[in-house]
Order: C-alpha cells, then structure tokens, then sequence
C-alpha cells in the first residue's frame, strides 16, 4: 500500500464527527481527498475542509442527502443492521469501495482464540443496547458482504486507544504514572492486553480505500504483558520529560481487586485495559495477517506521546479510581499482607 493516491478520491465517512471516523474524514482531507461527512451533526463538528451531509439513519427519508450521489470509497461504523442495509441498497452500486467497521465482539468465545462468530441479529434489526453489539456487527457483517459483494472490506477492531478516546480506557495510565508515588497494578504482570492506536487504524483504512484492499481482518497490534505496557507508558513518560524514573507498582490480585470494588476494563473505579481471567483468556486476537496486509501498528511510547501532547493539559477522564479510592484499596491491601507475613524470631 502507499500512503499517498494518484488521485483525489470521492470519500464518504457515514459518522464523521467523533473519534474513529472523525480521525480518518481528517486524515482523508489532509491527503488531498475530496471528503463528505454524513451524520446528524449532533455529536460534534466535521473536520476542516470536509462537506457535511445531514442525514438521519433512523429516519426512512433520512437519506436523502446522498440519494443519486457516486462516491470511489465509503467507511461505515454504524452498529445497528437495520441502519446499515437501506444506505447500502442506495449506494452500493455507486461506489467502488465499501469499508466497515466491525468489532472482535463478533466473535463467540473469549476464553480462547476461535473463529466461531455470534449468532447474528435479524438483518433488520434497529436494537441498540450494548448486550447485543457483538452480534449486531455480525449482521451488519453480512449486509455488507451480500450487498458490497467483491468490494466489500471488514476489519475487527479490538481496543481502540488514542487521542480522543471518548470511554478514556488508555488515558488513565499515563496520567497516574506521571503523579507518582505508589501505583495499584491489576492482577497478573504477564496478563496480556492489546489495543490498536486510532491514528494507525484509521491510517490503514484510508490506505486501504486507496488501494482498493478487500476481505476481513482483524485490525489489531500484536499484544504484551500488563507489566510490560505500564514500563513502556512510564518510558515514554521518561522520554519526554514527565516522569524522573520507574514507577512504584503493587501488583495486586484480581479477586482482591473485585473485592473492593475495583472494575475491569473501563468505567468509574476501574483499572483500564485489565480484563480479569479466565473468561477473557483468549480476547487476544492474531495480528499477523491485517500487518502483512499493511496495517503499521506503532510501539506504544509514539502513541503514549500521542496522547499526551492531545489530552495531558486539560484532562477529563471519564474512567479510572480516584486517588482516595486507590489509597484505600492499596492501604487494605497492605493490612492483608502484614496480617499474613511470617513473624521473624
């Protein structure tokens, strides 16, 4: 793939406006692309230099705005099928390349690396609540595929992270490591965890776009150890000047986490990016096939940099433990473990 097209293309983001599909429309623009934004607009603004299209998904006269129009690329995010087949069967055939954005939450199990999807929704599907994402992207999948036929490319993002994370499950760690002092780690050290970076991804989209790259991947980066990404952000924070040396970490169980009221993953009180085990032995999918096929994953202190440079000054992180409750779960932790220590004689 090459990072520069021979022509300007007509790009169409169906989102636009936050994170992923905002990082690729801007991208696109900036690659001389000729880009159309279609949304709602009311979760934010196109970039600079995009056309905004008002559309509403929802609506059945929703589309109007793109009705008769012919776009070389388009890039679709959207999670419910019932939105996702009518803008097919309007621009399908006016279009040479249909991209979307599924999710590794298609796939049936977690506990082990297996390629056995979710039973899909009904195509029609407009159910939007969060226990049935998996197997809504697994219709959306299908739509796709049966409507977009040989132009049709799906890539399985795992953990998005970067600047402008809206769920801020990487942001927490940066900005804790840079306070110092003693640091609650979750679980195992070798707990693998794995992410891609927004900018990389959406990167890999457009290139794709341009290249006309079909089929379906997994758009992740290959995983490490839990205690191998806290020494790589404290590294970086090294690297630029935020942090004089290694962090303080107490590793701490996960069922003395769970104790206390510390959640996995994301959200308030929780520990981002740790997933507890064994239900989620297997989340780690392979990364080797979407790298071969151009995917440039980048080592995590650049996307740590990243997100420092974009989020650091005026941080608002929506997930993570505040300080009184990390102390009050390392205080307790350490009145477990003196509780249980060996007298000398």
């Amino acid at each position: 793939m090459t990072n520069a097209p021979t022509a300007p293309k007509r790009v169409l983001v169906l989102g636009g406006t936050v994170y992923l599909s905002r990082t690729l429309a801007r991208l696109a623009v900036e690659r001389g692309h000729r880009v159309t934004v279609a949304a709602r607009g009311t979760s934010g603004e196109p970039p600079e230099g995009a056309e905004f299209a008002r559309i509403d998904r929802a609506s059945p006269e929703g589309l109007e705005a793109l009705r008769g129009r012919d776009f070389d690329a388009v890039v679709d995010v959207a999670r419910v099928p019932a939105q996702v087949g009518p803008v097919l069967d309007l621009l399908a055939d006016r279009v040479g390349h249909w991209s979307f954005v599924s999710t590794i939450s298609v796939y049936a199990r977690n506990d082990v690396v297996a390629p056995d999807l979710l039973e899909p929704t009904a195509p029609d599907s407009s159910e939007p609540a969060v226990e049935f994402y998996g197997a809504s992207k697994v219709a959306c999948e299908n739509l796709v595929r049966e409507k977009a036929g040989a132009k049709a490319l799906v890539t399985r993002p795992g953990l998005i992270v970067g600047a402008g994370d809206p769920l801020d499950r990487l942001g927490y760690w940066p900005l804790r490591l840079a306070e110092g002092g003693e640091v609650l780690a979750p679980g195992d050290p070798a707990r693998p965890v794995q992410w891609i970076d927004v900018a990389d991804y959406a990167a890999w989209l457009l290139d794709a776009a341009e290249s006309g790259l079909t089929g379906t991947f997994d758009a992740i980066a290959e995983p490490v150890g839990m205690g191998a990404f806290l020494d790589g952000i404290a590294e970086a924070l090294q690297g630029i000047g935020v942090l004089d040396g290694p962090p303080r970490l107490t590793w701490t169980p996960q069922e003395f986490l769970t104790e206390h009221g510390v959640n996995p993953w994301a959200g308030p009180d929780s520990l981002g990016m740790w997933l507890p085990t064994p239900d989620y032995d297997g989340h780690c999918r392979p990364a080797a096939r979407a790298v071969a096929a151009g995917l440039r994953p980048s080592p995590l202190g650049e996307t740590i940099e990243r997100w420092w440079r974009a989020n650091a000054e005026a941080p608002q992180l929506k997930a993570g433990l505040s300080r009184e409750k990390e102390g009050a779960v390392l205080g307790a932790w350490h009145d477990r473990t003196r509780a249980f220590a060996v007298p000398e004689d």
